[in-house]
């Protein structure tokens, strides 16, 4: 290998090992909050589970406050258990009174609090899970906005609390995207969906499929059955004339 080509390796190897350390870099700017929901049909329940990653060179995430919508209260909000972190489900007076299932809600859970103990705060390159269970959703096409607040050790808090269409247009209107984009953050959020027919489940029950199977199986069980039944007494009858036939010619032969 000529020392050209050695140089032009290296180079390459070189800057495709930066790109990779750039893109990472990129990767843990852009980081956000957000929410993934196990379900969202309408009426239901579901499982929201928060991914929160610590963007702090020099502090640990030690709170997360999530606030939960009032023009669409969640009336059940149960919090899955984290070693080392204390949570807290806040209920208060709604702004308005709202119906709910042909109720009238005045007071419903509003927000989340967790708050962790020195020895489990999220460090450097460190991220944690959080997990509600609430219900019931709203309608089919609402948007679930959940605006977070991240405490950090050192006293700061990001608000991860942007409407999406807020961020999108000012992404589109900034003259540098990419700093309009480290600026915005972004609130968790999901739409629901129309709830699930019972219907196409009962029709797809996989009871009802075993019992059309089942049947003519054993149908075709019975029938072979009986034909069998009816071989083996002709076979019978046969072999009884057979035997029948051969004691007489023996007596005649006897007689003889």
């Amino acid at each position: 290998m000529n020392t050209s080509l050695r140089r032009t390796l290296k180079s390459t190897a070189a800057a495709t090992l930066a790109a990779g350390f750039l893109a990472a870099g990129a990767a843990a700017a852009s980081a956000h909050v957000t929410v993934d929901p196990s379900a969202t049909s309408e009426g239901g329940f579901t499982k929201l589970t928060f991914s929160v990653p610590n963007e702090s060179e020099t502090a640990k995430t030690n709170r997360l406050e999530v606030k939960l919508p009032t023009d669409t209260p969640l009336t059940s909000v149960s919090v899955l258990p984290i070693d080392g972190w204390k949570a807290e489900v806040i209920t208060t007076t709604l702004p308005k009174p709202v119906e709910v299932a042909g109720a009238t809600v005045t007071k419903a859970p509003t927000s989340v609090v967790w708050t962790a103990d020195a020895a489990h705060q999220i460090g450097q390159n460190q991220f944690q899970m959080f997990t509600l269970s609430v219900g019931r959703l709203p309608a089919a096409g609402t948007t679930v906005i959940l605006p977070a607040a991240q405490g950090y050790t050192d006293g700061t808090t990001v608000n991860w609390a942007d409407a999406a269409a807020e961020h999108h247009h000012a992404a589109a209107a900034s003259s540098e995207p990419a700093a309009e984009a480290k600026k915005s953050r972004p609130a968790p959020t999901f739409v629901t969906t129309a709830a699930e027919s019972d219907g196409a489940h009962a029709a797809a029950s996989p009871a009802a499929t075993q019992a059309s199977a089942v049947v003519p199986a054993a149908s075709a069980s019975s029938s072979g059955g009986d034909t069998a039944g009816w071989a083996g007494l002709a076979a019978g009858l046969i072999g009884l004339a057979a035997g029948v036939t051969a004691l007489a010619r023996t007596r005649a032969s006897r007689g003889n």
